[in-house]
């Protein structure tokens, strides 16, 4: 019988022999709440990913998007966000009836700097929220309300390795396949794959919201 990975790092213990303890700022950074930078930040972004965990342990992120503020603050422990039409997987929210646990991080364009909030989510129908996010006529199909654990500025080390904002670091996307190309191969549909581009670009248009 083999022996196992002498390599795995499988406890906090065995993490701290290649990884420091944080520094005060770092640690100390969370407050737990919206002050009025995190407002200020919330209602500059205009896209924010949702991390989220299965009933099995299975993590999920998933992107969202809307005008910037698109994320209401309704006080200094719950913002709100509303979900717009997707492809109906509903494997976040699916998550959150399961395990209420979320990360959120929050970008602006432009910004090297991120905010992360953590917390407890519910999924609701309520009237008044709903209306209050109601765009072209259309409310969402239901609104996520997050009750704040943790927030705190994320360092910019990341978007700055990535060049994230970095005009000279766009990659043609002309120069590689279409999305309706990436699903005939991956899915064998025997659909043309120009077929595929166009429906997806018309779902895109007519179900924003």
């Amino acid at each position: 019988m083999n022996a196992p990975p002498t390599d795995i790092l499988q406890t906090e213990a065995d993490l701290r022999t290649v990884y420091k303890r944080p520094g005060a700022g770092a640690a100390g950074k969370d407050i737990g709440r919206i002050d009025q930078h995190c407002r200020w930040f919330i209602g500059l972004s205009p896209f924010v990913c949702i991390g989220t965990t299965g009933a099995e342990g299975m993590g999920d992120v998933s992107p969202r998007g809307g005008e910037p503020g698109f994320v209401h603050v309704l006080d200094e422990g719950r913002l709100a966000l509303p979900d717009r039409p997707g492809n109906n997987r509903l494997d976040s929210l699916c998550n959150i009836v399961e395990r209420p646990g979320v990360g959120l991080l929050f970008f602006i364009p432009g910004f090297e700097d991120m905010l992360r909030i953590n917390g407890l989510a519910h999924l609701t129908t309520d009237p008044e929220l709903m209306a209050r996010f109601t765009t072209e006529s259309k409310p969402p199909r239901s609104v996520m309300v997050i009750e704040v654990k943790e927030a705190y500025l994320h360092c910019p080390k990341a978007v700055r390795r990535a060049g994230l904002w970095d005009p000279a670091a766009r990659v043609d996307r002309g120069a590689w396949p279409s999305a309706g190309e990436i699903y005939r191969d991956q899915m064998a549909i025997e659909t043309a794959s120009a077929a595929i581009d166009a429906a997806l670009e018309q779902d895109a248009r007519d179900n924003l919201y």
